[in-house]
């Protein structure tokens, strides 16, 4: 089960550095001209319903990953170890994925429109994904799995 465990810890671990590494591609791309930016910076309509867009996505999304992580985790931990540990990957890929369209779409309207809403929606988006930060330790207190070793410390 500890091999599992650590399997599941660094797919996880794999996507969030993905989904880092892309939110870095396209704040390069952007500041190094490859992609234009300000295609929008004139156009205040077009900016307005951008930065609607990204507002609302930001505060319909972000707290509805969360909430939905941590109620399907109610119904995971009634599941199996195995099965357990394979929805729980599920849904944390489904959690990050999430916050990962909310994060690119507010850097893409932050530059589009070279306003500072879509930054701002963005790093609303990137601090949410510290919840979704893997790591075997909170692995194993969500699901309540417990070690060899800390059966033995309970023991004594």
């Amino acid at each position: 089960m500890d091999k599992k465990i650590k399997a599941v810890t660094r797919i996880m671990q794999t996507q969030y550095g993905f989904y880092i590494g892309i939110a870095i591609l396209l704040v390069v791309l952007y500041q190094s001209d490859i992609i234009l930016e300000g295609a929008y910076a004139a156009n205040f309509g077009m900016q307005y319903i951008l930065e609607t867009i990204g507002i609302l996505t930001t505060i319909a999304l972000v707290p509805l990953s969360l909430k939905l992580f941590s109620v399907k985790l109610a119904k995971i931990k009634e599941s199996g170890a195995e099965e357990s540990l394979q929805l729980y990957q599920q849904w944390s890929t489904v959690r990050l994925m999430i916050i990962a369209l909310v994060t690119y779409l507010n850097i893409l309207i932050y530059y589009m429109t070279l306003n500072s809403i879509g930054g701002l929606c963005a790093l609303i988006g990137l601090t949410a994904s510290v919840f979704c930060l893997p790591g075997e330790k909170k692995i194993r207190e969500e699901l309540n799995l417990v070690t060899n070793n800390e059966e033995n410390k309970e023991e004594i």
